[in-house]
C-alpha cells in the first residue's frame, strides 16, 4: 500500500475524484490577496495637483462660467446693451410722440370727415394721410416723422369719433 503522507487522509480515492484530499489548515496561496481599496475621501486627500494643473483648471472654470453666463445667464456685451437701450428708447419716444399726433388730430375741426377718409385708405396710405395732414409733425419740427405717422395711424385706426 502507498505510504500516507502527513496532512492527507488515509482513504483511497479514484483518479478522477476532484475533492480536496488534504485535511487541516489551508495552504497559503502563492498569489497575494488584493489590498483593500481606499475610500474616496482618502484618495481625494491624497491627490496633489501641480501649479500648472491648478492654473489650467482655473482658466477652464472662467471660460465655463462665461459660456454659461452669456448663453443662459442673460449677460450681454456693452455693444448689445447699448443697441438694446437705443431701440427701447426710440420705441418709447415714438409712443409718446404718437399721443401728441392723436391730440393734434383731436384738435382738427373737420376730424369726422378726415377720419372717414382715413378709414377708407389702406394701411400704407393711412400713414401717408397722417403725415400729409401734418398731425405727425411735432411742434418745432419742419417735417413729419414716418415712425410717428405709422404709430399714430395704428391708434387712429382703432379710434371712434364721438
Amino acid at each position: 500500500m502507498a505510504e500516507i503522507q502527513p496532512g492527507f487522509s488515509a482513504e483511497q480515492r479514484a483518479d478522477n475524484d476532484n475533492r480536496k484530499s488534504r485535511s487541516g489548515p489551508p495552504i497559503a496561496s502563492s498569489i497575494p490577496p488584493k489590498p483593500k481599496r481606499a475610500s474616496w475621501r482618502k484618495r481625494w486627500n491624497a491627490v496633489q495637483l501641480s501649479k500648472a494643473t491648478i492654473a489650467w483648471l482655473c482658466l477652464a472654470m472662467i471660460v465655463g462660467t462665461m459660456i454659461v453666463g452669456f448663453t443662459w445667464g442673460g449677460w450681454v456685451t456693452a455693444g448689445t446693451a447699448e443697441r438694446t437701450a437705443t431701440a427701447v428708447t426710440n420705441d418709447a419716444v415714438i409712443q409718446r410722440l404718437s399721443t401728441i399726433c392723436v391730440a393734434q388730430f383731436q384738435q382738427d375741426p373737420t376730424k369726422e370727415q378726415k377720419l372717414a377718409e382715413f378709414n377708407t385708405a389702406t394701411s400704407y396710405q393711412q400713414r401717408n394721410f397722417v403725415r400729409d395732414q401734418g398731425w405727425a409733425t411735432m411742434p418745432g419740427d419742419d417735417q413729419a416723422n414716418n415712425q410717428v405717422a405709422s404709430e399714430c395711424a395704428k391708434v387712429l385706426a382703432q379710434l371712434n369719433v364721438e
